[in-house]
């Protein structure tokens, strides 16, 4: 299983334009999401993200928010840990709260579903985040993009 780890930030006009800016600037704007469980194989293999064929089916985990008012520090923060045999992802957001407690919360979540699995990290835990202040309206993203040759441009 091949994996990327993206993320963006972006404002526009509105709410959905802002949202679509930051996928775009984490990469994956130009293709068709589908949300998945938090998941990953064992020998899951983290790679720089490639060119994406336009409007391909992407299956991700995705972490964003999009705020519209002037001054909210808006984060992102995806977190996975692999196993030998599986490994886990996991997302969170928010706005108006501090980068370092979003990273904790995210870095627990994926050590408790680990932990509740039974499976011992190969690695230390991997972040990845985007955050911004909102100028107008404004959208963060962070994402785990699982790679197929088929999506590949």
């Amino acid at each position: 299983m091949k994996i990327a780890i993206v993320s963006g930030k972006d404002e526009g006009p509105s709410k959905l334009n802002a949202f679509d800016n930051a996928l775009s600037d984490a990469g994956i704007g130009d293709v068709n999401l589908i949300k998945v469980s938090s998941m990953l194989a064992g020998n899951a293999e983290i790679n720089t993200l490639p060119k994406l064929k336009p409007g391909a089916m992407v299956n991700c985990v995705l972490s964003e928010v999009t705020s519209d008012k002037p001054g909210d520090e808006i984060t992102a923060v995806i977190a996975l840990a692999i196993g030998e045999e599986l490994g886990c992802v996991v997302e969170t957001s928010g706005i108006n709260r501090n980068l370092d407690e979003l990273i904790e919360e995210a870095k627990m979540m994926v050590n408790y579903m680990m932990g509740k699995r039974g499976v011992e990290k190969k690695q230390d835990i991997i972040v990845e985040y985007a955050t911004t202040t909102v100028r107008e309206i404004a959208s963060v993203v962070a994402s785990v993009v699982y790679l197929k040759d088929e999506i590949i441009e």
